[in-house]
């Protein structure tokens, strides 16, 4: 029997329902959204390792903003806004990269120490004297936990300092060392045409692995639980079934995976799942570490953007784990989009009547419900008019 973490005792009367379609369509929620979730709450930027010498940086673009983070020469990680204090141009325009000493804006040629301060401006005659801390890049909200590299847009926000946030899970997580650990592939992104929720909505339950996962069936179907999400986290957790090995990459992957000696027995043969409100995953497996998040580019458009990451000294079979693990992650991830797209198309047909979940799905539920606490226009099974939507949500959460 795998271990629960917490009271996952499921209330007989609870509500099976799910958001209103509406709330997957809507520009002025989609603005809400942007900024009670995506701007005030902890964003996974990276880790440690995409960043790890003096004068390496890391940007993200996501909901109207751009983060930057670099290592300084003191070695330490900060995060700043991606914008130059002249004009707002870009600071750096690559996703990620190396600068000798300075951060230089390609616009006019503003100089940034890599501690965010002003080093100069070009042609300083033409302006007043600038203080080098007051014109500096402005900074973010930065925090590490266990290697991962967090940031926030917004100063303070909801949410409790990440090491807080996620103590729930630092001793079974912390056996994996993955602060020590080195990307694999590097970060990739794709473009989902959904809307961002249904593609937590599908990630939030595993009802469906048995009919729509036949790899992940294969690998651990019948050992397979979700635990709610509380106070902002979540985890689901299976180990291989006894007989796995139908399909060639479970098959090799039972076979290959190592069983470290720096796991607890429970964990040699697990994958674990952590859900971070409102958009992201931590995911361990015994050989690698990986993360993974969406973000909306529009209602119907969503930007999927993950890492995974291994150990530095990987033995061979280690290796070979890890690329068998990324195949069958790669089949659920293309089986999760369609599904996506079919469950996100219905909500525009005046026949959809919303959802009616089983007990499998109360992880979807109490993610809806974290979304209704910071948004609770979301309560609404009637569509607000959009030009309301903004003062109807703030009325509602003034009550509370």
């Amino acid at each position: 029997m795998n271990p629960h973490f917490r009271d996952v005792a499921i209330p007989n009367d609870w509500d099976r329902s799910g958001l209103p379609g509406w709330a997957y369509h809507s520009d002025a929620l989609l603005e809400l959204e942007k900024e009670h979730l995506f701007r005030t709450h902890w964003q996974i930027a990276g880790h440690v390792s995409d960043v790890p010498n003096p004068g390496d940086y890391l940007t993200m673009d996501v909901v109207g903003e751009r983060a930057l983070i670099v290592r300084g020469k003191d070695g330490i990680v900060r995060g700043f806004h991606n914008l130059c204090r002249h004009r707002g141009s870009r600071v750096v325009a690559d996703n990620q990269g190396h600068c000798a000493n300075a951060l230089v804006c390609p616009f006019h040629g503003w100089v940034y120490n890599l501690d965010g301060t002003l080093r100069g401006a070009a042609r300083p005659r033409s302006f007043p004297e600038l203080d080098k801390t007051e014109f500096g890049l402005k900074p973010l909200d930065l925090e590490i936990w266990m290697g991962f590299i967090f940031i926030r847009f917004r100063d303070g926000g909801p949410q409790p300092a990440v090491a807080d946030l996620l103590k729930p899970i630092e001793a079974e997580f912390a056996p994996y060392r993955a602060a020590e650990m080195v990307p694999s592939w590097g970060i990739w992104t794709q473009k989902s045409p959904v809307n961002w929720k249904s593609v937590r909505d599908v990630d939030n339950e595993g009802y469906h692995v048995a009919m729509a996962h036949p790899a992940l069936q294969d690998l651990y179907g019948s050992t397979y639980y979700d635990e709610p999400f509380i106070n902002g986290v979540s985890r689901s957790f299976a180990t291989y079934n006894p007989h796995a090995g139908r399909r060639w990459s479970v098959r090799n992957y039972v076979r290959i995976a190592p069983q470290p000696d720096y796991l607890p027995d429970a964990q040699k043969k697990a994958w674990i799942y952590y859900g971070l409100f409102p958009n992201a995953v931590i995911a361990v497996t015994p050989e690698s570490v990986q993360f993974y998040q969406e973000f909306p580019l529009s209602t119907g458009e969503t930007l999927l953007r993950g890492a995974i990451y291994r150990y530095a000294d990987e033995s061979r079979e280690q290796a070979a784990a890890r690329y068998l693990a990324f195949r069958i992650d790669r089949d659920t991830m293309a089986e999760d989009v369609q599904l996506s797209v079919w469950s996100n198309e219905s909500m525009l047909s005046e026949a959809f009547a919303g959802f009616y979940m089983s007990d499998l799905e109360y992880g979807v539920r109490t993610h809806h419900d974290h979304l209704r606490q910071q948004l609770p226009v979301l309560s609404l099974e009637a569509q607000p008019a959009e030009k309301d939507m903004e003062a109807l949500n703030a009325a509602l959460l003034s009550r509370v």
